[in-house]
C-alpha cells in the first residue's frame, strides 16, 4: 500500500507543477498582443517557468515542483509599424511582447499531455487500492 500511496502523491506533484504551468502560459497567450503603452516602456514580457526535484522524505521519492517563474529578457521585443498607436516611437514603431504564440501552443500541448501522464497514474494507482481494499474486505 505505501507504493501506491507514493505513486498518488508523485503524481500530484507532477500536476500541480503542470498545472501551474499552464496557467503561466496562458498569461503569456492571453498578453501576446499587449503592446508598449508609451514608447520608453517595455511590453508585456514572456514568462517562463522552471522546476526542481524535491526529495519529499515522508515517502523516500524525488517529487517535482516549481522553482522559478521568471521574466524572458533572453528574447528581444519584435517592432511593429503602428504610428498611431500611443506607444509609437518617433518612426512610428511600436514594442510587442516577446511572446511566439506558435511556441506557447507547442508548450500548452506537451503541459496538458504531461498533466494527463499523471492523471492517468493517479486513476491507476486510485483503482489498484480500491480493488485491494475489495479483496481485503472478501
Amino acid at each position: 500500500m505505501t507504493e501506491l500511496y507514493n505513486a498518488i502523491t508523485i503524481s500530484t506533484h507532477g500536476m500541480k507543477a503542470q498545472g501551474t504551468r499552464i496557467r503561466v502560459i496562458s498569461e503569456n497567450l492571453a498578453n501576446s498582443d499587449t503592446a508598449a503603452a508609451t514608447p520608453s516602456e517595455d511590453p508585456y514580457t514572456r514568462k517562463t517557468i522552471t522546476f526542481k526535484n524535491v526529495m519529499d522524505r515522508q515517502i523516500d521519492a524525488n517529487t517535482v515542483e516549481v522553482s522559478k517563474i521568471r521574466d524572458d529578457r533572453k528574447r528581444p521585443y519584435p517592432v511593429k509599424f503602428m504610428p498611431d498607436h500611443p506607444g509609437a516611437d518617433e518612426n512610428g514603431y511600436v514594442k510587442m511582447p516577446n511572446v511566439n504564440t506558435l511556441v506557447e501552443m507547442m508548450d500548452m500541448r506537451e503541459a496538458q499531455r504531461s498533466y494527463e501522464a499523471n492523471l492517468g497514474m493517479l486513476d491507476q494507482s486510485r483503482g489498484m487500492v480500491t480493488r485491494t481494499i475489495d479483496l481485503m474486505r472478501q
